[in-house]
């Protein structure tokens, strides 16, 4: 694996965190201190209903702001994360524009508008530059983070044909109240009592549901078509991408069964030893010691995880393999923390 951590200048920012009491706001909240973000002052924000709210950042109590047209400008916001929904970020992500600050959005609502870039750092930093065009740049949905930055060395290497993929979402997707639902779900279940499910459209505890977002014309859900159409945007690529995006009763960490065609044969050893070296993905792939990636490894961790590395059974042109991260970071918050780091360091270089 190759970490390639951002040395940033010494110059502090004023940052805001719109949706900062959601988990992909607390959990960026701990990452700008665990990687010792360069901020002057933090301006937590967040609905109506959370604004008041205290929260703790670096031995310090913020108040909460609500999120209105004029904060950014008031405080003179030069770096906003938006995370509190594609509404949230539709109403106000260009206010915080109007006020001088660069956007990094992780929503849906701009990811594929053509002049807005869509950046994994260690796919297409280079796109980052690209935020003049609007002062946005958007986040990918988490299941196509950790899938592209498998893909992208391989791509770039021997040339891909086609995925096939069959992917494995924890609750921590569907936020803070998917991660309760499936808590109590599973409780009321070991007390023999009834099951609600409020967030979900079947239980959730002891069951696999088959959807995630909701049915398009296609019987494709939104969600497989986020997939399908942001890793081609990411990666300038144009391969035949399908998706099948199933939530499962696991709290954090996706998982995903990556199925590659190349434009060539291919052997398992070169694509492991291309994954080792690839940014930020760890290679756990021993099955004679029976370790391979799994949620609980990937939870709480900056990294990718990949294994069970082997070749089709039939074709040599096709490699399956087994991926696992953080929802919550590496699919969320990590992700843009990154082009966070990635921005500073371009526009001090």
């Amino acid at each position: 694996m190759k970490d390639n951590n951002i040395k940033i200048c010494n110059k502090e920012y004023i940052v805001a965190v719109v949706g900062v009491t959601g988990a992909v706001g607390e959990e960026l909240l701990n990452l700008l201190d665990a990687y010792n973000f360069p901020i002057k002052q933090l301006i937590p924000i967040a609905s109506k209903n959370s604004a008041g709210k205290i929260i703790n950042f670096r031995n310090q109590k913020y108040k909460v702001k609500e999120c209105d047209d004029e904060i950014f400008a008031k405080e003179g916001v030069e770096i906003a994360f938006f995370s509190a929904g594609g509404s949230v970020s539709a109403a106000f992500a260009k206010s915080a524009v109007k006020a001088g600050a660069v956007v990094i959005d992780n929503t849906s609502h701009f990811r594929m508008q053509e002049n807005i870039p869509l950046v994994v750092p260690e796919v297409n930093s280079e796109d980052i530059a690209l935020w003049r065009n609007e002062g946005i740049i958007a986040n990918p949905n988490c299941s196509t983070i950790q899938m592209v930055q498998v893909l992208a060395p391989l791509h770039k290497k021997f040339g891909i044909k086609r995925v096939d993929v069959s992917t494995y979402q924890a609750v921590s997707g569907a936020g803070k109240k998917g991660m309760y639902e499936l808590l109590k779900q599973t409780n009321d279940f070991l007390q023999d009592k009834n099951i609600d499910n409020n967030v979900f459209p079947h239980k959730i505890a002891f069951n696999l549901i088959p959807q995630i977002d909701i049915f398009l014309d296609n019987s494709y859900t939104k969600e497989e078509l986020k997939m399908i159409k942001e890793s081609n945007k990411i990666m300038h690529s144009n391969f035949e991408i399908s998706a099948t995006c199933v939530r499962v009763p696991v709290l954090r960490s996706h998982s995903e069964a990556i199925s590659i065609k190349f434009d060539c044969n291919v052997n398992s050893s070169d694509i492991r030893k291309i994954l080792e070296d690839a940014e930020n993905i760890v290679v756990i792939d021993d099955i004679e010691n029976l370790k391979y990636p799994m949620p609980y490894i990937a939870s709480m961790s900056d990294n990718t995880y990949v294994g069970r590395i082997r070749s089709d059974y039939y074709d040599r042109s096709i490699i399956h393999l087994f991926c696992v991260a953080d929802q919550i970071r590496v699919g969320a918050a990590t992700n843009a923390l990154r082009i966070a780091q990635k921005w500073i360091s371009a526009r001090n270089s």
